[in-house]
């Protein structure tokens, strides 16, 4: 069994790894107050990661080994994810008189009925989430299964780094936790609140219902920020790093917001509201309470806006870390920019006081 849901207790940096860059994040806890004691961002080179998978460990251990440094921690501990499409979850029902090794047992025997691949090519992991309602004897029990090169992959990238892989979550509940940072903002009916989560990437866009607080639903598609950067780079000569920064200070030429940026606004907009439309037809629901918009690209100028405008809903750009105080050590301003971005960074670091 790998440790895609175990508990741990000691201090851990979260580090998020994805297509274009990779996060580092640690927090302190005082009362409920949080603190961020060490952050840090490091781009990563095109093709390092693709669709979540390590392509080139070397280039994804270096730049952690720069994350690391960059952020000043002293820990070697930390906790790292897995896209939520490479895990396979199943809730079984199990006697509750059984041990954790007993249950271990039967789970390992049962497993290949759940899982596609051969058993030995795959990471286990549950936790059981209590009693049946129906049933007061038997025990639910979330099963967790990934590849093990899914696992391993990131287990190697913070070793080259230094670091030791504590736990390895899964990207959706490291999201879920993060969540409980920004639900005071929002404003929600006190009855069953239904929030979307659009995690807006370089790449990949992941659509995220919560109801109570608690994931109903998780949706990938291919879409994401580069798509803006190519534009930039093909319309004004750019090389994709001169793209990328343009893209982030917004020193372009006059016509970029009306023929770049806008429909690039549109077409995301389109993004976000296709997603929903697959969410409302497999679920009895028609509609979300707000729309929380994460991620790298969240920030482009105007797309929170539009899309409140478009859809008919509030929408809140993600800040996991408007109620934290933070370490002199850390730049304030870089961390508040960064921090629709840093979504699921923090819920990975929030895994210390689990």
């Amino acid at each position: 069994m790998l440790g895609l849901l175990k508990k741990k207790n000691s201090a851990l940096l979260g580090i998020d790894i994805s297509s274009t860059s990779a996060k580092l994040l640690e927090l302190s806890v005082s009362g409920n107050q949080y603190r961020v004691e060490s952050y840090a961002v490091e781009p990563l080179q095109p093709n390092a990661v693709v669709e979540k998978n390590i392509n080139e460990l070397e280039i994804v251990g270096e730049s952690v080994r720069s994350l690391v440094s960059k952020s000043r921690t002293s820990l070697k501990n930390a906790v790292v994810a897995v896209a939520g499409s490479a895990v396979i979850t199943k809730t079984m029902e199990m006697d509750a008189s059984l041990s954790d090794e007993e249950m271990e047992s039967q789970i390992s025997v049962e497993a290949d009925q759940y899982i596609p691949y051969p058993l030995d090519e795959v990471a286990l992991d549950f936790e059981v989430q209590g009693l049946s309602e129906s049933n007061p004897e038997r025990a639910e029990v979330l099963v967790a299964a990934c590849r093990k090169e899914n696992v391993e992959s990131r287990e190697a990238a913070l070793n080259l780094a230094g670091l030791t892989a504590k736990v390895v979550d899964v990207e959706a509940y490291a999201m879920e936790r993060a969540y409980e940072l920004i639900e005071p903002q929002l404003e929600l009916p006190d009855e069953d609140p239904l929030v979307a989560i659009v995690d807006i990437g370089a790449t990949m866009t992941t659509l995220s219902v919560l109801e109570n607080g608690h994931t109903v639903y998780t949706r990938e598609q291919l879409f994401g920020g580069r798509q803006l950067t190519d534009e930039i780079q093909r319309r004004y000569g750019m090389s994709p790093e001169e793209a990328g920064l343009a893209k982030k200070t917004g020193e372009l030429p006059d016509d970029y917001e009306p023929e770049v940026l806008e429909p690039f606004r549109t077409a995301a907009v389109q993004q976000v509201s296709r997603s929903l439309q697959f969410f409302y037809s497999s679920s009895h629901f028609n509609d979300v309470d707000c729309i929380v918009i994460a991620g790298g690209t969240a920030s482009t100028p105007g797309l929170e806006g539009m899309i409140a405008e478009k859809i008919g809903t509030r929408c809140v750009l993600a800040n996991p870390f408007a109620r934290m105080s933070v370490a002199s050590k850390v730049n304030a301003s870089a961390l508040a920019n960064d921090a629709p971005a840093m979504m699921i960074a923090c819920g990975l670091a929030m895994r210390s006081f689990d």
